[in-house]
């Protein structure tokens, strides 16, 4: 279990809207420290929350972060992209590879960097932020990369364990941010989605289902391919 009473918490992609409900959230329960990282990071109205300058593409900017927060104990990897939908086939290879650098080996880089500074103190901890897209490939690339990132959070897991650093994996729909304006869908208030993973995370759990869409694609995995992707049916 790793409180956030007292603790030192560094949010990836902080100017978002899930990213500043996660920095408020924490501040709330009781963290001593912030970072606010972001590539363009903004002014915040409590001190304290540190921004901090972070580009999770850039190997240079992550080894800074690291130099910069050498106190972390709670990692929070939030930022994402969300690229067009369009079919693996067509995409550019460009926009493949770059969403993959964002939703990807940025988290897993910043994993590996951090690593250290998390195995070095007590009561601490690893939030990654999937999407049930994860286990839904109707995305093109973007779920790619969620199942590349819940695959890679599995394995992080498995390693850090051993070390006393936690590790929560989070699988979400749609959140009520400015990314989900064009979808009518029912949405998570970000509010909702940051207070069940902070729960979790107090709990020891290792798994977010944050809203019914989640569970229900979870469940659906067991069913077979034809009954998940119903689509095919009719080919």
């Amino acid at each position: 279990m790793t409180s956030l009473n007292n603790a030192i918490v560094l949010v990836t992609g902080a100017n978002g809207g899930i990213g500043t409900e996660f920095v408020r959230e924490a501040l709330a329960r009781g963290a001593a420290k912030v970072y606010a990282t972001a590539r363009n990071p903004r002014t915040w109205d409590d001190k304290r929350v540190v921004p901090l300058t972070l580009d999770v593409t850039d190997p240079a900017s992550i080894r800074a972060a690291v130099d910069a927060a050498p106190d972390v104990t709670v990692l929070i990897n939030n930022a994402g992209a969300s690229p067009a939908t369009a079919s693996l086939l067509t995409l550019p290879e460009q926009d493949i590879r770059s969403t993959m650098e964002t939703n990807f080996f940025g988290p897993l880089n910043l994993a590996r960097a951090f690593a250290s500074v998390l195995k070095g103190q007590e009561a601490t901890a690893m939030v990654n932020i999937h999407s049930l897209l994860s286990w839904y490939a109707t995305a093109g690339v973007y779920s790619v990369s969620k199942a590349a990132l819940w695959s890679a959070t599995n394995a992080l897991r498995l390693d850090l364990a051993p070390e006393g650093v936690h590790v929560l994996g989070v699988h979400l729909g749609w959140v009520d941010t400015a990314m989900a304006v064009h979808t009518t869908d029912p949405k998570l208030p970000p509010a909702v989605l940051v207070s069940r993973v902070f729960d979790a995370l107090e709990a020891g759990d290792h798994e977010v289902l944050a809203d019914e869409a989640s569970a229900l694609i979870k469940a659906g995995l067991s069913a077979g391919i034809d009954e998940l992707y119903p689509q095919l049916k009719s080919l």
